[in-house]
C-alpha cells in the first residue's frame, strides 16, 4: 500500500511540473492546401531546455529527424515528403545545454488531407462566378434573337474588299498562319480566318494559296479550305495542292513564302497567327509587291511591325474576337459578349479600390490580397 501511495505522489508531483512548465506539442493539416503540409506547434516554457529536434514516422516506430527549429519559433510547416491521406506520427525532443534529454520526447499524431477548396481565395471564386454568368446571360440573349453590339474591326470587314480587288485583277491570295504548331492558340484562330476567307474565295471562283511549316497545321488548314468550299457550293474547283508544306524551318519558311510572293504578285496577304523576327520580312515583302495586307498577332513584340508595315492589324485580343466577328455564331457572341462584360467589371473594381485607397479605405484591398 505504501508503494502505491509513494507512486501515486511521485505521478502527481511530475504532473504538477509539466502543467507549471507550461510544455505542450501539438500538430494540425495545414488547411487549404493539397494534403502536402502539416503543421506543428509547440509552447515551452522550461528554462532548461536549450535544443527541440523534430521527429516524424508514418508507422509510429521509425522516427526520422526532419527539423530542429528555436524554440521561439513556436511553430513549423512540414512539407518534406507529406502525402495525403496518410497518418503522420510527430515527436518532439527536448534536450538541456549539455545535450542530454529532459522529459521523454512529446508526441503527436494527425491526418494529412487535401482540401477541395482554398477558402483564402473566394475573391477569386466570386469573380469567376460573376465571368460565367455573364457569359451565360449574353449566350441566352444571342440565341433569343437579342442583338449584341460588337466593335466594328476594320480588318475583318476589309476581307470580303480583298477577295473582289483579287479576283477583278486574276490575281491570287495569301494567307499565312503563323510558325506555331496547333497547341498555339493564336494559330487556331488564324485558322478559323481562314474558312471564312476560304468561303469567300470560293464564291467568288479566285485563287488562294496557304503555304504552312507544321504537319498537322497543313492536314487541318487543308480540311478547313475544303469544307469551306463544299459550304460556298464549289466542291470542284477546291484545289487541293493550294494548301502545302515549306518546311518547319524558321527562315527557310519565311524565304518560301517571300519568294512565293515575288513570284505570283498575289492581291492580298494574310498573315494571321504567331509570328516571331519573320514578321517584318514578310510584311515589307508584300508591301514591295503592291498587294493589300491584313495582319493579326497576339505577340506583343511584332504588333508594331505589321502595324507600320500592314494596311491592317488585329491587334491582340481582335485576333480572338475574329471568329465570333465573321461568324455571328450566338454561342461565340454571348461569349465573347460576357468576357467584355468581365473585364469591366475587374477595370472597374480596380478604379474603385484606387479611389477608395485614395481615401484610406482599404477594404477591396483586403479583400483581393486575404491569406
Amino acid at each position: 500500500m505504501k508503494i502505491f501511495y509513494l507512486f501515486f505522489i511521485y505521478f502527481f508531483i511530475c504532473a504538477y511540473c509539466l502543467l507549471a512548465q507550461e510544455i505542450s506539442f501539438t500538430a494540425e493539416d495545414n488547411p487549404n492546401d493539397d494534403g502536402t503540409g502539416i503543421i506543428l506547434m509547440w509552447k515551452i516554457e522550461e528554462e532548461n531546455v536549450e535544443k527541440i529536434i523534430i521527429e516524424r514516422s508514418s508507422d509510429g516506430t521509425n522516427f526520422i529527424e526532419i527539423a530542429n527549429p528555436m524554440i521561439s519559433d513556436e511553430q513549423y510547416l512540414d512539407v518534406q515528403d507529406i502525402k495525403p491521406n496518410i497518418k503522420y506520427f510527430y515527436q518532439l525532443n527536448l534536450y538541456n545545454r549539455n545535450g542530454e534529454e529532459i522529459i521523454s520526447p512529446l508526441q503527436t499524431t494527425v491526418f494529412a488531407k487535401a482540401e477541395w477548396f482554398n477558402s483564402n481565395r473566394y475573391p477569386l471564386f466570386l469573380m469567376t462566378v460573376l465571368l460565367a454568368f455573364a457569359i451565360i446571360y449574353y449566350i441566352v440573349s444571342a440565341r433569343k434573337g437579342k442583338h449584341l453590339f460588337i466593335r466594328r474591326i476594320s480588318g475583318l470587314e476589309t476581307i470580303e474588299e480583298a477577295v473582289g480587288r483579287a479576283t477583278e485583277l486574276g490575281k491570287p491570295l495569301l494567307f499565312v498562319p503563323g510558325i506555331l504548331d496547333l497547341d498555339d492558340m493564336q494559330t487556331l484562330a488564324g485558322l478559323n480566318i481562314l474558312s471564312h476567307l476560304a468561303q469567300k474565295v470560293a464564291q467568288y471562283e479566285s485563287t488562294l494559296y496557304v503555304p504552312v511549316c507544321r504537319s498537322m497545321v497543313l492536314s487541318t488548314a487543308k480540311e478547313i479550305v475544303k469544307e469551306s468550299y463544299l459550304k460556298a457550293g464549289r466542291p470542284d474547283a477546291f484545289n487541293p495542292d493550294s494548301v502545302f508544306y515549306l518546311t518547319d524551318d524558321q527562315f527557310g519558311y519565311v524565304a518560301g513564302v517571300d519568294g512565293i510572293i515575288m513570284r505570283e504578285k498575289p492581291a492580298a496577304n494574310f498573315y494571321l497567327g504567331a509570328f516571331y523576327a519573320e514578321s517584318l520580312i514578310l510584311a515589307e515583302t508584300g508591301f514591295e509587291s503592291g498587294a493589300i495586307q491584313i495582319a493579326g498577332t497576339a505577340m506583343p513584340s511584332q504588333i508594331p511591325f505589321f502595324v507600320a508595315a500592314c494596311d491592317y492589324t488585329l491587334i491582340g485580343e481582335e485576333l480572338f474576337a475574329a471568329s465570333a466577328y465573321l461568324s455571328n455564331e450566338p454561342a461565340q457572341l454571348g461569349s465573347l459578349k460576357g468576357q467584355d462584360v468581365g473585364k469591366a467589371i475587374i477595370i472597374i473594381t480596380f478604379l474603385a479600390g484606387i479611389v477608395l485607397e485614395m481615401f484610406g479605405i482599404h477594404f477591396l484591398k483586403e479583400f483581393f490580397t486575404m491569406h
